[in-house]
């Protein structure tokens, strides 16, 4: 599919071969789109361009995990001088998906307000998208721990053991729903029930991961009651903190330090060279125990959905 506006050619790539042309403008992930064309998490279809003569004036890319038949989110949008081609880019390959993806994600620098630069080229992304429907949801914070980096020491107030089976942990995390202070975890809450929201969050990402599910851990206190979890795993891209929560019972007693602790130091075992999470910039309380456990924060990531 080529769409002409005026001077404006706006396609998909044809094939792994246009790559250079789609990467011509710079973005942090310009590095992964291969390997990720290879994996099936893109598809040239899913990756258009907005040419003027032979120049990349905008540029767009989505992103699923391998097999699903439609895109998860947008992560790369791109202008290069006009915003109205970046609105005239999305208009046109938004309808060409069977179903209007969800989100679209932007990594910045964790100061991007600061720099008059990246602030201008951020604010005119979020308002072209903006233009074709979709409205601001979260800001987030996304963290690193590096090898070096100390691990705080068990203090034995709680013990870790496996999860024992996938019930277990969606009871967990029907639990630690209450209260959430997770954007996108509201937002479940507000079409169904906490049960819902653990299951679907299970099974459309938790059981998806294929690093070992034993590295899961349920944090109990001395006498077996369970007061949280913690899930590691590699999401394909880098070892991550993918989940962890203290049950509303046991809040207030700074668990939540040792159940991330644990959670790190079995990744940092595999010697790994960096740990990733990530937290919404309104949940304060994960923000500060992440600080404490030695994140620092490497970007901020802009949400923005389609509803």
């Amino acid at each position: 599919m080529t769409l002409r506006h005026t001077d404006l050619t706006i396609r998909p790539i044809t094939g792994p071969g246009e790559l250079p042309l789609f990467n011509t403008l710079p973005y942090v992930l310009n590095d992964e789109i291969a390997a990720d064309l290879a994996a099936g998490r893109r598809h040239p279809h899913w990756l258009w361009v907005a040419l003027r003569g032979d120049r990349v004036v905008a540029r767009a890319g989505w992103w699923s995990r391998p097999g699903d038949p439609e895109p998860m989110h947008m992560d790369v949008f791109d202008i290069d001088g006009d915003p109205e081609d970046g609105v005239a880019l999305l208009s046109a390959a938004l309808p060409s998906f069977g179903v209007i993806p969800s989100g679209y994600n932007r990594f910045l620098p964790p100061d991007w307000r600061d720099d008059p630069e990246v602030r201008k080229a951020t604010t005119d992304r979020m308002a072209a998208a903006e233009r074709t429907g979709a409205t601001l949801f979260v800001e987030r914070l996304r963290l690193e721990w590096r090898p070096g980096t100390s691990v705080p020491a068990p203090t034995g107030r709680l013990r870790f053991r496996p999860v024992r089976d996938p019930d277990e942990l969606i009871d967990l995390m029907t639990l630690v729903l209450d209260g959430t202070l997770d954007a996108y975890s509201r937002e479940d809450l507000t079409r169904m029930t906490a049960r819902q929201a653990a299951t679907e969050q299970y099974h459309d990402e938790l059981e998806r991961y294929t690093s070992p599910h034993d590295w899961w851990r349920v944090a109990t206190l001395p006498d077996g009651e369970p007061a949280g979890f913690v899930i590691p795993a590699h999401n394909g891209y880098n070892p991550i903190i993918a989940y962890l929560g203290v049950v509303p019972a046991h809040r207030g007693k700074g668990y939540i330090d040792e159940v991330l602790a644990a959670g790190t130091a079995l990744l940092a075992a595999e010697d790994v060279p960096r740990i990733r999470a990530a937290t919404d910039v309104g949940n304060a309380p994960m923000a500060a125990a992440f600080a404490r456990a030695g994140y620092v924060t490497y970007q901020r990531q802009i949400d923005m959905v389609w509803r």
